[in-house]
């Protein structure tokens, strides 16, 4: 099968570095390699003029759009492979990546999708943990992710994570990643929609640690800024998670998620028994963050909606 590997980039020239070092030393090479650039980003195109490619069948793209999905997008127009990888550039993958991803598509022909761990590094200390519940979905909406730090066999799973995942072209097609997320960089969660929409559609998604890359978290040049909060990537998250799940969720589900976000939430999307929970710590933190989710809930179904009263009678 051709393979088609994108990784979108941005102002991390050595991390870039490290990405395609590793890609280099794949048992199983790729047929393709796109690297999308923002037009903007002078850093980046300089190293790639003077960055020995070796053996790499490296092409680049270029993209005027800020957040990941545009440079996501081109790259999908882009490749022409069988099998479609995605990784990010402050990622190593693991030599035997693409030979691990491959042989789950040569397996079953309902595979759609295929993702592994990325093992975290914080500095140069490993992130160690072990989760078994790994990319999921729960009838009235709570997401679990665990990606990094999945245990056990390859199995099936509700959603990939945009640093380790692949996909079948015969099952994307014409699919693109969702424009409607929001945010001017991360972009988080603009993957959950992607894969939900391919199970909705009957393929199936493949989780396996096996299938691993190093990942270095790296600078980001937007709101987003990972482990401290802030309010408008707080309603940017929350506003992209309930799109892809009301995308998803049919009427009653829906409804059952949407009451369920407004009275209970997560640690991370609060309800109102999360702020309970967080109140006596985080204090005036708490109503903000507890402000911040409700308005990116209400955001995200007023966007679902819009795309509703569009659709041609």
């Amino acid at each position: 099968m051709k393979i088609s590997v994108i990784v979108p980039t941005y102002q991390r020239p050595l991390d870039l570095t490290r990405c395609l070092t590793a890609l280099k030393q794949q048992i199983h090479l790729m047929d393709e390699l796109w690297v999308i650039v923002r037009d903007t980003d002078r850093e980046t195109w300089q190293f790639l003029e003077t960055f020995d490619r070796g053996i790499l069948p490296l092409h680049t793209a270029t993209v005027t759009a800020v957040g990941v999905i545009a440079a996501m997008n081109i790259g999908l127009e882009s490749a022409t492979g069988d099998i479609v990888a995605f990784t990010d550039d402050d990622a190593a993958p693991h030599p035997d990546w693409l030979k691990r991803i491959e042989a789950y598509y040569l397996a079953d022909e309902k595979v759609g999708g295929v993702g592994g761990r990325d093992w975290v590094y914080l500095g140069t200390k490993l992130e160690e943990a072990c989760q078994p519940v790994v990319g999921k979905l729960q009838w009235f909406g709570r997401m679990t992710g665990n990606h990094h730090i999945g245990i056990g066999e390859g199995r099936e799973v509700d959603m990939l994570k945009g640093v380790n995942m692949s996909f079948r072209r015969k099952a994307i097609a014409d699919l693109r990643f969702d424009q409607r997320m929001r945010g001017s960089g991360a972009q988080v969660h603009f993957e959950v929609g992607f894969s939900l929409a391919l199970k909705k559609q009957g393929w199936k998604l493949i989780y396996d640690p096996q299938i691993a890359v190093d990942h270095f978290p790296a600078q980001r040049f937007d709101e987003d800024q990972r482990n401290s909060f802030n309010i408008q990537a707080s309603i940017n998250e929350v506003h992209n998670e309930t799109v892809a799940i009301l995308g998803y969720f049919s009427p009653l589900r829906r409804l059952v998620f949407v009451i369920w976000a407004i009275a209970i939430g997560t640690s991370d999307a609060f309800g109102l028994l999360q702020w309970l929970r967080f109140l006596p710590k985080d204090e005036d933190l708490a109503r903000q963050k507890l402000w911040a989710c409700w308005r990116g809930r209400w955001q995200g179904w007023q966007t679902y909606s819009a795309k509703l009263s569009n659709k041609p009678q």
